[in-house]
């Protein structure tokens, strides 16, 4: 059977060519290098002064006679162009199985790492009085990388696999870790302020949803159709909130994080790019420091 070679895919019911990445023949895209002309996808365009560049062209640098480093475009976001656009990603799904192969191996550490408002714990005796409001911390960030079960940590680490690459590509590495661990923190704390305080809640979903979030804002920034990211994140609000045994407080407060530091990295003006998107960060972290502080006043 005849192929189509690269870049010259015909669209269904047309005679017209779609043009496909040239890195990744399986994609079409209508976006192409402003220096070279070739077609590239949103995982490989690198946004210019003018445009966006594909990867080969930015590591060749600017032509100038400078060092390549000094003009090379920056992502989407203003972030700086990785060989391996997901190489936080897969650290983040390589702690989350980690941690989950250490539970499995020493279940206790379940009732130490999960999220806990203030429970008492009978075990061992005498027993004693745990939770975040007893002044362990840890858990709100312990709780964003801990699974029990393999569906649970399956549809997770799928959804950050997903979503994950194609965001640390287009915000930068600093930019997307920023992003994952404030959505989960603020998935944490909105959890913490309105679950009840001896229930538990565990799982990667408050940072997932923020990616969510983000993708939704990013494939906005970049008029790309809407309707698929938004149908599955409005079947995920359906299991959130008609599935038993979900912490809805954690997807909700994820969500919405994510979607305010994304605004915040997507469409900051570039002179004053850096502040903007540190002030979203801080916005979002602030704002789960204050709902923690708060909670746990009350609490005690």
């Amino acid at each position: 059977m005849d192929q189509q070679p690269p870049g010259d895919r015909a669209a269904a019911g047309s005679g017209v060519p779609t043009p496909t990445c040239y890195r990744h023949p399986d994609r079409e895209t209508g976006i192409s290098c402003t220096r070279c002309g070739r077609p590239i996808c949103p995982e490989c365009m690198v946004s210019a002064s003018v445009g966006f560049q594909c990867p080969d062209c930015v590591r060749q640098g600017s032509g100038t006679g400078h060092h390549p480093a000094a003009g090379r475009p920056r992502t989407l976001a203003g972030g700086s162009v990785a060989a391996d656009p997901r190489l936080v990603t897969k650290i983040l799904v390589g702690i989350n199985l980690a941690v989950f192969l250490l539970v499995s191996v020493r279940p206790a550490l379940v009732g130490d790492l999960t999220l806990l408002g203030l429970a008492w714990d009978p075990s061992p005796p005498p027993g004693s009085i745990e939770g975040v409001a007893e002044g362990q911390w840890y858990r709100l960030v312990t709780s964003m990388f801990l699974h029990q079960e393999v569906v649970h940590i399956g549809f997770n680490m799928l959804g950050l696999w997903w979503l994950g690459g194609q965001l640390e590509a287009a915000l930068g590495r600093s930019r997307y870790l920023a992003l994952y661990l404030l959505s989960g923190l603020a998935g944490s704390a909105l959890t913490y302020l309105i679950a009840a305080p001896n229930q538990g809640s565990l799982g990667a979903s408050g940072a997932v949803y923020g990616l969510f979030g983000a993708t939704a804002v990013l494939m906005r920034r970049m008029n790309y159709d809407m309707r698929p990211v938004l149908v599955l994140l409005a079947i995920n609000m359906v299991f959130t909130f008609t599935w038993g045994g979900i912490a809805w407080e954690a997807h909700v407060g994820g969500l919405i994080a994510g979607v305010v530091i994304a605004i915040g990295m997507v469409h900051a003006p570039r002179d004053r790019r850096t502040a903007v998107q540190v002030g979203a960060c801080a916005l979002v972290l602030l704002a789960s420091i204050g709902i923690i502080v708060a909670r746990t006043m009350s609490l005690t």
